[in-house]
């Protein structure tokens, strides 16, 4: 099961300097001008969680196999791109293959560094982006109503269903607002299937200077409070330090990041963000071989869950047995959690819990 976010915004906000501190390769090409990232490049990346080296010292397994996300750096955006302006059919037709937005806002300033509109202001580009999703948006569905009319007058029902569904939004878009604002709860997954750019969910990632990562500046406050606004999230980064951490040895990170004023990476708040964004949480399985994180969706139940493992796991599900984080650890693992009565046996409708460590029981 993979999960994705695309690292969007203009030109030169610092999208490929952050994607390459994500991965830390230098995979997208970061150079001062529109359009250096012409493919969409693709990194995936551990999720930090601090969880998993406590439970790999308690099962004393041989080694430890975290979590990860997938980030997509998606080449950049100009006014217009809806109209085909720029790179924009590519950059539009890469978007519709993620699953949550991570726009990344210039929110500094530096005269070497060009920007594509003349001067820097974060809400006019969020607005340009946003602007540009939402018409084309509103082109795709406005293609297919024609059709879909025609039929549900002939009494197709499932048509008669999904103009009931996509009018509502192509109202919304109408008046200026993203898809995801008229969803209504238990559409999400019809909706999904519409593709529409501006139903996936937002992270803000505002780009600062050095001087301003801990404690932010006038525009990045200008984004935090347009992403209140809206629901949504903002998370302080400085490209340029992230690229400059990601070069360090893991050793003197936390002392580059402390004299900062800094207690972790703005790339951790990100991924975590990210995961946040995209509804997902983590449980383990434990052993002597490994200790292992594994994504599913919140309100995943236990087949399902068993099946991201393997898919022989969930057709032969039987029962999983399930001990939470902090009965694991507080009793010094599975026979300690066992002999306390802190061991459970789970059947086909469980929902896992962040944090489970779950032994599958299964039968092919």
């Amino acid at each position: 099961m993979g999960f994705n976010c695309g690292i969007v915004g203009l030109p030169n906000v610092g999208k490929s300097t952050l994607f390459n501190a994500l991965t830390a390769t230098a995979a997208a090409q970061a150079a001062n001008y529109p359009f250096c990232t012409i493919e969409p490049n693709v990194g995936r990346v551990a999720v930090s969680d601090p969880r998993l080296a406590t439970l790999a010292a308690i099962g004393k397994s041989a080694r430890i196999v975290p979590t990860s996300l997938e980030f997509v750096d998606i080449a950049g955006l100009v006014r217009g791109a809806s109209r085909g302006e720029g790179l924009g059919n590519q950059f539009l037709a890469n978007i519709r293959e993620v699953d949550a937005i991570i726009h990344v806002l210039r929110c500094f300033k530096d005269p070497d560094v060009a920007h594509v509109e003349g001067s820097i202001d974060p809400i006019r580009d969020a607005e340009t982006v946003e602007t540009e999703l939402m018409l084309a948006d509103l082109e795709s569905l406005e293609k297919r109503m024609a059709g879909l009319q025609k039929r549900a007058r002939g009494g197709d029902k499932e048509s008669a269903a999904q103009l009931a569904l996509i009018e509502p939004i192509i109202a919304a878009l109408q008046e200026g607002r993203p898809a995801r604002a008229s969803i209504e709860p238990g559409q999400e997954p019809a909706v999904r299937r519409l593709q529409l750019l501006t139903s996936k969910p937002v992270l803000y990632v505002c780009n600062v200077e050095e001087s301003a990562v801990a404690t932010g500046n006038a525009y990045s406050d200008r984004v935090a409070a347009r992403a209140k606004a809206e629901g949504a999230r903002a998370v302080l980064v400085s490209a340029a330090i992230e690229a400059e951490v990601a070069q360090l040895p893991e050793s003197d990170r936390a002392a580059f990041l402390a004299d900062l004023g800094l207690h972790e990476s703005g790339l951790d708040r990100v991924i975590r963000a990210g995961y946040d964004l995209l509804g997902l949480t983590t449980f383990f399985t434990v052993g002597p071989k490994e200790a292992r994180a594994w994504t599913i969706v919140s309100g995943t139940k236990a087949p399902q869950a068993a099946g991201v493992i393997h898919g022989d796991f969930e057709r032969g599900f039987i029962a999983c047995e399930t001990i939470a984080y902090e009965d694991y650890v507080a009793l010094g693992g599975e026979a300690g959690a066992r002999d306390a009565g802190k061991m459970r046996v789970e059947g086909k409708e469980y929902i896992v819990q962040d944090g489970d460590v779950l032994l599958f029981r299964f039968n092919v």
